[in-house]
């Protein structure tokens, strides 16, 4: 038997089941059923079985016996690659590098501890791309005292990139909570993480302008902020070898102190903020008066009390209204507080409350909301009374909205209106600690108890937010983020309080760019890459099986972020 297609002049051919058989030496066709009513596949499954084929239920003969996601891997070593961030860290290929990359990419893809990544590396193609399948967490362990010892060639590398003779360098420092005993790096001290019962590490991170990570120094968790700057200094001078450079920081950190010592460096400049003190001295002694915001909310001074410095004189009303409702607020609750001691002070006649008690009640509550300075306070066994000294209220409020940049650089080489912006790129180092810190690259909880095995940790992820860094400037388009904030952030009033762009509320109130897609964070963006798997494919059982390795096909979301990853430029 077997199946004929017979034309039909102008309609579609019919498809006839047919027999030959012999009569008198001849051969005859009979027809036994018109299968034209029948679809066309099933048509081509008869007939391939009238010519001898074995037919076998697709998912016995095709089957998918691995599949692990990709797209997500492959985006970040492809960023990571265009980087030479393989080269950046050793110049040759070695079983630690591997490692190390492994860590940095794991850092970005999903953060956790040493031990946790060389599990989860076996749930994407990491892994495979890298070699590293099957590594222990011996090996990380000493992948990181491997890259400890490169840390010094790792960061001179990053600053033949990055920095320049005369270029401006961003510092700041900040902490994390430590959970454990054994860490010497771990004291009390400033935590930022706000865990007072908890000793912290203090890390400090230097940047370029426009906030690509450079360097990274771990210091003990009690260091203040002011003693870490001579090591950057030293840093810049010795190790990165530039005669000119301009160090930014924020008050706290470039402290007169630490000023008088870069005074003593040629070459060496600095741009800071004065603090609240010194611009009261300045209002006080007529050097800073609110008319000089009549026609600008900018003015340069000067003050002998600042010899050889330019001061740019800056007044938010924004700002100003922002503390002066943030102060009513803490003195409102502090009365309020008050109000309650006095009253249980009031009621305790039999027994009264003793100075000492008394001390104790009105001490927390100043602790709590940190404006004790604007109140006097009566404190004696059963009575406790208190009042505003509104002359220091109006002092503070004077200097509302105030704030004077201070620096080294002539008018020439750094105008009054750069200045400004110069100090406010502070916020992108900050954006490195939130970026660290927070759920993107989770620095912390720090699971190590050695303190190279912390600092390791830490500078670890120095190059992982390098990486993200240039991910977040590629798939800006994609993001809920400004694609051309260089050009936002010189066009703007540098004091008033940045808004942004018009294209950038439109991407915000739609959620969607302009080509129609989806914005994502970077964490749902990398989700969604995650869903295009590399499978392994089987055909056949047993000695005859064929496998083949496929990648599922790229949804258009996926094609467009794997495209612009393509155009960010290496450096």
């Amino acid at each position: 038997m077997y199946i004929a297609k017979v034309p039909n002049r102008g309609s579609p051919p019919a498809y006839l089941l047919r027999e030959s058989y012999r009569e008198n030496g001849k051969v005859k066709n009979r027809t036994l059923a018109n299968l034209t009513p029948l679809p066309r596949e099933q048509i081509e499954l008869l007939s391939r079985v009238l010519k001898g084929e074995t037919l076998v239920p697709a998912d016995e003969a095709f089957r998918i016996v691995h599949s692990l996601p990709h797209g997500h891997v492959r985006a970040v070593l492809a960023i990571l690659r265009r980087l030479g961030v393989e080269t950046l860290i050793a110049s040759r290929p070695c079983r630690e590098r591997d490692l190390v990359v492994a860590m940095i990419a794991q850092r970005i893809l999903y953060p956790s501890s040493k031990l946790a990544a060389t599990r989860l590396w076996e749930t994407t193609t990491l892994a495979e791309e890298l070699g590293v399948r099957n590594a222990e967490v011996d090996e990380l362990y000493a992948a990181l005292d491997w890259l400890l010892v490169r840390q010094k060639r790792i960061e001179n590398k990053l600053a033949r990139r990055h920095l320049a003779a005369g270029a401006r360098v961003l510092y700041d420092v900040s902490s994390s909570s430590y959970f454990g005993r054994t860490c010497l790096l771990a004291r009390f001290g400033h935590n930022r993480d706000g865990r007072r019962d908890l000793p912290c590490i203090v890390y400090g991170v230097m940047t370029d302008t426009e906030g690509r990570p450079v360097a990274l120094d771990v210091y003990p968790g009690n260091t203040g902020d002011p003693t870490t700057v001579p090591d950057q200094v030293e840093k810049l001078r010795g190790r990165f070898g530039l005669e000119r450079v301009v160090l930014v920081g924020d008050r706290g950190m470039l402290t007169q102190a630490q000023i008088d010592k870069l005074r003593q460096r040629p070459g060496l400049g600095w741009l800071s903020a004065l603090r609240p003190e010194a611009i009261r001295k300045l209002i006080e002694k007529g050097r800073l008066e609110r008319s000089l915001f009549d026609e600008r909310n900018l003015a340069e001074i000067t003050s002998p009390d600042f010899p050889n410095e330019r001061l740019v004189a800056c007044f938010n009303p924004l700002l100003a209204e922002r503390r002066r409702r943030k102060r009513e607020v803490l003195l409102a609750a502090t009365e309020k507080q008050f109000a309650r001691i006095a009253a249980e002070v009031a009621r305790r006649t039999k027994t009264p409350l003793e100075k000492a008690e008394i001390g104790v009640k009105t001490g927390k509550v100043l602790n709590k909301h940190k404006v004790g300075k604007h109140f006097a306070l009566t404190i004696e066994d059963g009575r406790f009374t208190w009042q505003r000294k509104q002359q220091a209220i109006e002092e503070e409020a004077a200097l509302d909205g105030i704030y004077v940049i201070r620096s080294s650089e002539p008018a020439e080489d750094l105008s009054a209106d750069d200045a400004v912006r110069n100090y406010k790129r502070l916020s992108d180092v900050e954006q490195a600690f939130r970026t660290l810190k927070g759920l993107e690259l989770l620095v912390r909880p720090i699971y190590h108890r050695v303190n190279d095995r912390v600092r390791a940790h830490l500078f670890v992820c120095l190059p992982a937010y390098y990486v993200q860094w240039h991910l977040k400037q590629a798939w800006a388009p994609l993001l809920f983020a400004d694609e051309h904030l260089a050009e936002h952030r010189a066009a703007r009033d540098p004091v008033a309080q940045a808004e942004p762009a018009d294209e950038v509320r439109q991407k915000k109130a739609t959620r969607r760019s302009e080509e129609g897609y989806d914005l994502h964070s970077i964490r749902t963006l990398l989700a969604a890459l995650a869903t295009q798997c590399r499978d392994t494919c089987q055909f056949g059982d047993g000695e005859s099986a064929i496998r083949i390795t496929k990648i599922t096909d790229s949804t258009p979301l996926q094609t467009k972020a794997l495209h612009l990853l393509q155009q960010e430029r290496s450096q």
